[in-house]
């Protein structure tokens, strides 16, 4: 029994390694990259989301509020974002 085990941490061991190696070519995302990514990610959600309730409102009062917040979500997008790309793009 402690042989397969024995053979089976170090299968894991190998493949850790392995995975290891292959990172060292991928730069790393900084803290304020990954926050900035989640947010944007977020926000191309709730972009979707709005888009969808506006395709189905029906009353004016509801529709406004619906463009007021897609213009909100649309402006943080471009504050936020390294360059001038839109969420439609992102990714």
């Amino acid at each position: 029994m402690a042989i397969g085990w024995g053979k089976s941490y170090e299968e894991q061991m190998e493949e850790a390694n392995q995975r290891a190696s292959q990172d060292k070519g991928v730069p790393r995302l900084t803290t304020a990259d990954r926050v900035r990514r989640g947010r944007l990610h977020s926000l191309k959600l709730s972009r979707s989301r709005v888009l969808a309730e506006l395709d189905r409102a029906s009353i004016p009062a509801h529709r406004e509020v619906l463009m007021k917040a897609l213009q909100a979500i649309e402006k943080e997008a471009e504050e936020i974002s390294p360059t001038s790309r839109t969420l439609d793009r992102e990714e």
